[in-house]
């Protein structure tokens, strides 16, 4: 009886390899897990027991307005001399920015400490340049400036000056590359073209000439009139190559000054002194005429704000919101 059995099992075995069964197929793999490039955020909700959990939404992370800044600063240039010069290429520029011919500077309103302010974002009080000479044993303003963000975030910083005591708004460590070219305006938007930093995020141009002539000829004379129309076609030279580069688009353009003058001078506390153009265009900029103060120390803010980096607490500086279609939260006020 057992071998019976026996011989059943062998049989059935047999059999079962004879039909060569095939095996379970295996299950297809798992699909990888989507990423979003968004920042999740985790708003409560209640459950039946009345717990708060969290379920995860999605939402954009906020991106900069502009890839690239250019400031340039035209020292010494009043408002008024703009339609006087003329200055045509800063006129075009105008008409599809957000600008206004009452933008204010600090102080006394001297080169270096305004420029102080301007790139630094806050008052003398407290950057501390109470001089207006190249003198290195003094140092640097205080305070965290423009450049020291942008070069911590990893942008190329890049300063072409006209006056070597620029040098004193920020360390070395912050700056790219720092050009001191003692001549005239033309000669130093011909030395930035001609080495241009493809690169670069964060851009300062310094043109001298019309303050060296409206100290030599007076603020608003014929002399002085004709610099500037000439720093208005350097002016041209390198809107022209930004476009020939395919940067344009993407770079927000601010042209202002440090201060204005009457007579030989300036410092006081006039309008003439005091007033100077504030001029932003490109990306992300709603062309208008601006309707809210503007004080120097908005320029590092604005430029801060548009490529996306963190602002200070400590500077007075403020984005000049309404030059980018939105609410004004705040604004600046003149240092004490």
């Amino acid at each position: 009886m057992r071998t019976r059995q026996n011989r059943f099992l062998i049989g059935l075995v047999l059999l079962l390899l004879a039909c060569k069964v095939p095996e379970f197929a295996a299950p297809p793999p798992a699909p990888p897990a989507t990423t979003f490039p968004f920042t999740a955020t985790f708003p409560p909700t209640a459950t039946a027991t009345g717990a708060p959990t969290f379920v995860p939404t999605i939402t954009p992370a906020p991106l900069p307005f502009a890839r690239r800044v250019l400031i340039l600063s035209m020292d010494g240039l009043r408002p008024d001399a703009i339609a006087l010069a003329p200055m045509p290429n800063l006129q075009a520029l105008m008409a599809g920015s957000a600008y206004t011919l009452a933008a204010q500077t600090i102080h006394p309103s001297a080169t270096l400490p305004a420029h102080s302010s301007m790139l630094t974002g806050i008052c003398p009080s407290k950057h501390g340049v109470n001089w207006n000479d190249y003198l290195p044993l003094l140092g640097y303003a205080r305070g965290t400036d423009l450049f020291d963000l942008a070069h911590a975030a990893g942008m190329q910083t890049v300063m072409y000056v006209g006056k070597e005591k620029l040098r004193q708004i920020t360390e070395p460590a912050s700056t790219d590359q720092f050009v001191f070219i003692n001549d005239r305006d033309l000669v130093i938007a011909g030395e930035l073209i001609a080495n241009f930093p493809q690169d670069f995020r964060l851009l300062f141009v310094h043109f001298p000439t019309p303050d060296w002539m409206g100290h030599e000829y007076g603020w608003l004379s014929s002399q002085q009139l004709s610099v500037i129309f000439r720093a208005d076609e350097a002016l041209g030279n390198i809107l022209a190559e930004l476009s020939a580069r395919g940067l344009r688009e993407e770079t927000l353009i601010i042209v202002t000054a440090d201060h204005g003058g009457h007579g030989t001078t300036h410092g006081s506390s006039l309008p003439e002194d005091m007033t100077i153009p504030w001029i932003a265009a490109g990306a992300g900029i709603q062309p208008r005429q601006l309707t809210i103060p503007v004080h120097t120390m908005d320029t590092a803010a604005t430029a801060a704000f548009a490529l996306g980096l963190p602002i200070p607490a400590e500077w007075d500086g403020v984005p000049v919101y309404e030059a980018f279609g939105l609410p004004v939260e705040r604004q600046s006020a003149a240092c004490e």
